[in-house]
Parts: structure tokens; C-alpha cells; sequence
């Protein structure tokens, strides 16, 4: 998806600020573990917090407060578009490494872990390569070895850069999908089958013997009825043990966590049972592309607070379900902000009708929300028995 700016109402920001009635601690109390950083409270646990990243924002020097907060607050960092297909070979052949090497950079000199996102997807392809598969002019065995070359191309430029890579991005359809019984999606099961995902694992493997594989996807969660045919996160299990079985060498299961407060979601046992059950195959998990989005009534956009109060109060519920399994996951490694900030949400220009946003942790003023106070109290007060050190992952030969 492609990243578009949105500004709310001033109303918005102001009322946000004064529903969360929050008194910031002080560089002068560095032993109350408030005023210390998501990401030093989470090192506790062995636990990696990071955010994707707006490179635009990154670089824009009117706005600091951005660059700062992204080197302070996080251990990892993902390019929410510069690692795209679509950004790093916009002419066959010719590649664009620029601003993902400038993100990698930036990730070194703060000392931070990198997720690479994404090696294969459906969206964000290039017109050349899409353009040629639809006129004929690149045949389907021009179009696989397009694949290979892609992949080991950009994994071998970062190699012994990337901690992660999502190497596969959601390519299973949705219940609501035509037709509803669950299949393989997209561009790529279309015009290679579903062998590709094996494939794209295999030839990744090949190009970075160390990095960490991962299949991500979104409403993979929780397990529902458990039959794959409609249950999502039942197919993406089964999808995962059979590529195991096949000496695929996938190392771990990315569930991107894009919630709203308008839907009854999960609870915090649920989502812990989906982790667990991925972790007995063998498999690392992670939080990739967390948000928890609301919609923008007239209430809301207004600045009432009644209306506000209860999505934030919802807001950090979500973010806390998510945050609070993982931690109860020895062998989820990784909790990602898909942007912290609401000045640089994608949220706002993809979810228009009705409109949508208020979906990160700070405030456009960069003003935390209740969502972050409560994340650093998940990992204040988590702890043995139940919240084990991190099991590291052994990239799968």
C-alpha cells in the first residue's frame, strides 16, 4: 500500500492530549521505569520493539522529533516502502538501493536490528514487470526466473544486515474472498502456482544462510472453527507444517496484528494459544505491522471526548492483548509498530469510507497515548513464571 499522508482535525489532537491527563516523567528520575524507552524496558525480556519507518519523515528536517524518537524509543526497524519491489527495481534491471541502505545505515548507528519487507507480495509491483506478464511479453518461465533473480539479488545486497525478512507476504485470501473457501492469492499463485512460496524460501536461504525467514500475513491472530477451508490462521498452520515437511527452510510465522476497536477482536489466552501452537512446529513468531485503528465519527473529528476516551481506552486494550502474548511466547521475538506516530499513519488514506485513523501509539504532537503507557506496563510488570527469556532462532538449513 502506498503511504499517504493525512493531518486530522487540530480538535482531534487537543482533545487526545487532554483525555490522557499524563504527567511525563524527567531525565531527572532515570530509575523509574517510566522514563525509560520501549525498547530498554523490552531488552528485559530479550523481546525486540520496532516500528516501520517513513523515510520522507525520517529525512525531513522540519520535523526531528520523528528521526529522534525512531533512533530512542526502538530495537528494530522495517522500510514501510523503500524495500518494496516496486521502490527498489522501478527499471527492470537497474536497482534503487539508496534510501533502504540509508535506513539500514541509520538502524547500525543506533544500534538496531533490521526487518526486511517485503521479498514477494502482490502489490507494490513494478509497472514493467506486471505490464509485460499482462501483454505476453514475459512468459511464465521468464516470469519465475524473474522471481529467483529478484530475490537473490536483494537478499545478497543486505546480506548480514537483515535480522528478518519477510520472504512471502500474504498470499492467502480472506473468508470474504471470491471464492470464500481459502486459496492462495494474487498475482504470483496466479501466474506460478503455489509452488512459488517454496521457491522464494529456498532461493533466499540460498542467498543469506543467516538471515531469518518469515511467512507474514494479517487475521492470523487467533485460530476460529479450525477448518482451513474459513479459518485463515488454520491454513496458514497447516500451509507452514506441510512446507516444513518439505524441508522448506522457513523459520518463522509474522502476523502483521492490524486491528480496529470496531470489532470484537481477541483476547489475550487466544492469541497466546495461535503463538504457542506455531511455536510446536518449530517456528519463530513475531508481531510485524501492529495498529489498532478507529473510526473518525463526527464525534470524533469534532474532538469529543466521549466519543475519543473509549477508542483510546480500546486502542491500548488491543495493543496490550497483542503485546501481553507475545511476551507469554518464548519464541515470538519481535514486536513491530506498523509507524508510532498518527502524523505518519497509512490508516487515514486507506481507510476512507467511513474514514478511519487515531491507529498508533503518539498523538500527531508526537504526545504519547494511553496505547504506549500501557505497552511499557506490560513489560514493567511481566516477568517469570509465566515470561520466560527469548528462545533465539536458528535460521532453518
Amino acid at each position: 500500500m502506498k503511504l499517504r499522508r493525512w493531518i486530522a482535525a487540530g480538535a482531534v489532537a487537543v482533545a487526545t492530549v487532554a483525555a490522557l491527563n499524563i504527567t511525563p516523567a524527567t531525565a531527572g528520575r532515570p530509575h523509574d521505569p517510566a522514563a525509560q524507552s520501549l525498547r530498554d524496558l523490552a531488552m528485559r525480556h530479550g523481546l525486540h520493539v520496532g516500528t516501520a519507518v517513513d523515510m520522507a519523515a525520517l529525512n525531513d528536517p522540519a520535523d526531528p522529533r520523528y528521526r529522534e524518537l525512531t533512533g530512542s524509543e526502538f530495537s528494530t526497524v522495517t522500510a514501510e516502502n523503500v524495500m518494496k519491489w516496486e521502490s527498489l527495481e522501478p527499471t527492470r534491471g537497474s536497482y534503487n538501493w539508496g534510501p533502504a541502505d540509508e535506513l539500514v545505515a541509520f538502524a547500525q548507528q543506533h544500534h538496531q536490528r533490521v526487518r526486511g519487507h517485503v521479498l514477494v507480495w502482490h502489490n507494490q509491483l513494478p509497472a514493467w514487470l506486471t505490464s509485460g506478464v499482462a501483454d505476453g511479453s514475459i512468459s511464465t518461465t521468464e516470469l519465475r526466473q524473474i522471481l529467483r533473480d529478484h530475490i537473490t539479488a536483494v537478499v545478497t545486497h543486505f546480506k548480514g544486515r537483515i535480522w528478518q525478512w519477510d520472504v512471502v507476504n500474504e498470499a492467502v485470501s480472506d473468508p470474504w474472498d471470491t471464492p470464500s473457501t481459502l486459496h492462495y492469492k494474487g498475482f504470483w499463485a496466479q501466474h506460478l502456482g503455489p509452488d512459488y512460496i517454496a521457491d522464494a524460501f529456498r532461493w533466499a536461504r540460498a542467498a543469506d544462510p543467516k538471515a531469518l525467514l518469515f511467512y507474514n500475513d494479517y487475521n492470523i491472530e487467533a485460530f476460529g472453527s479450525g477448518d482451513p477451508a474459513n479459518d485463515k490462521t488454520q491454513f496458514v498452520y497447516e500451509m507452514a507444517r506441510d512446507l516444513l515437511a518439505e524441508g522448506v527452510p522457513i523459520d518463522g510465522i509474522g502476523s502483521q496484528g492490524h486491528l480496529g476497536t470496531q470489532y470484537g477482536n481477541y483476547d489475550t489466552f487466544q492469541v497466546a494459544a495461535a503463538l504457542k501452537k506455531f511455536a510446536g512446529l518449530g517456528l519463530a513468531t513475531a508481531f510485524t505491522e501492529v495498529d489498532v485503528r478507529s473510526q473518525l465519527t463526527e464525534g470524533v473529528r469534532a474532538g469529543d471526548s466521549n466519543e475519543i476516551n473509549p477508542r483510546l481506552q480500546a486502542s491500548a486494550a488491543n495493543f496490550n492483548v497483542l503485546l501481553r502474548a507475545c511476551l507469554a511466547s518464548p519464541h515470538c521475538l519481535s514486536f513491530t509498530l506498523w509507524g508510532f506516530t498518527d502524523k505518519h499513519s497509512w490508516v487515514p488514506g486507506w481507510f476512507e469510507n467511513p474514514p478511519e485513523g487515531l491507529a498508533t501509539v503518539y498523538d500527531e504532537n508526537y504526545q504519547p497515548k494511553r496505547a504506549y503507557q500501557e505497552l511499557k506496563a506490560d513489560l514493567v510488570f511481566s516477568g517469570p513464571p509465566f515470561v520466560l527469556p527469548r528462545v533465539p532462532q536458528q535460521p532453518r538449513r
